[in-house]
């Protein structure tokens, strides 16, 4: 007999987004990006000084998080500016505690 959550279209679908969230962040230097986000606003250069990576690694990094909605960017000037997307992130959290919640 299947468990219910294998069954349900809502929680398949939460499964997957769920997924798809530690994939990106398993990544450590995403992680340290995310860190260095929650000073606030950075640029490029900025978050390449935190990560002591090479800039084309750290412009990587920032395309993908940027893909899954958990950072924001705007132009300012000739630089690119970088935030963390607190409604995505606060969304990723729930979904997550939404599973973990269940063993504690």
């Amino acid at each position: 007999m299947k468990s219910k959550c294998c069954l349900n279209k809502k929680i398949l679908t939460q499964i997957s987004q769920t997924a798809n969230f530690l994939k990106i962040i398993a990544e450590k230097n995403r992680l340290k990006i995310l860190c260095s986000l929650q000073k606030g606003e950075r640029c490029v250069c900025d978050i390449r000084q935190d990560l002591a990576i090479p800039q084309n690694l750290v412009s990587h990094h920032l395309k993908v998080l940027k893909q899954a909605g958990l950072i924001n960017s705007q132009k300012k000037g000739l630089n690119m500016i970088y935030s963390i997307n607190k409604k995505q992130l606060r969304e990723f959290n729930l979904l997550l505690k939404h599973f973990l919640q269940k063993y504690e």
